[in-house]
């Protein structure tokens, strides 16, 4: 069983752990040069406290373990991926032993209802053929794929 919340500065480390390692399972599906990037960006403390500074952060958790994290970031933040006036979701992590329990979808869906509550216009967010649970889950919430 799990409850969720919204995420605190106070969170990262546990964050950033499990965010770590719910990527890094995809080590061997990813190029060694993308794996670095991956590594470096997702284990610096800069990455959620930038996050935590432009967004809302989300986390499932167990006890007190977090077991499921992503953040909510509305418009006016955009990146090469994003355009400007797009809120958008970012890192949705689940513990690997706490996959398939709904978590990633409660968390995506928390982000969809602030995205609502807040206005969006339009939310995206960035997936990769090889995330295929995620995938399902996005789909299934009615995202249609934009961009290859």
């Amino acid at each position: 069983m799990f409850s969720c919340r919204v995420g605190s500065i106070a969170d990262i480390e546990q964050i950033k752990n499990l965010i770590w390692l719910a990527y890094s399972q995809f080590k061997g599906v990813i190029s060694e040069e993308n794996y670095k990037k991956w590594e470096q960006n997702l284990n610096s403390d800069a990455t959620y406290q930038h996050l935590f500074e432009i967004g809302t952060c989300f986390v499932c958790y167990n006890n007190s373990q977090i077991v499921g994290t992503g953040f909510l970031i509305p418009r006016g933040n955009g990146t090469k991926m994003f355009q400007n006036d797009w809120a958008y979701i970012r890192l949705i992590g689940v513990h690997p032993n706490f996959g398939g329990k709904g978590i990633g979808r409660q968390l995506t869906q928390m982000c969809i209802d602030l995205a609502k509550e807040k206005g969006e216009k339009t939310l995206a967010l960035h997936t990769s053929e090889f995330q295929d649970a995620a995938r399902h889950i996005y789909e299934n919430l009615g995202f249609e794929k934009q961009k290859e």
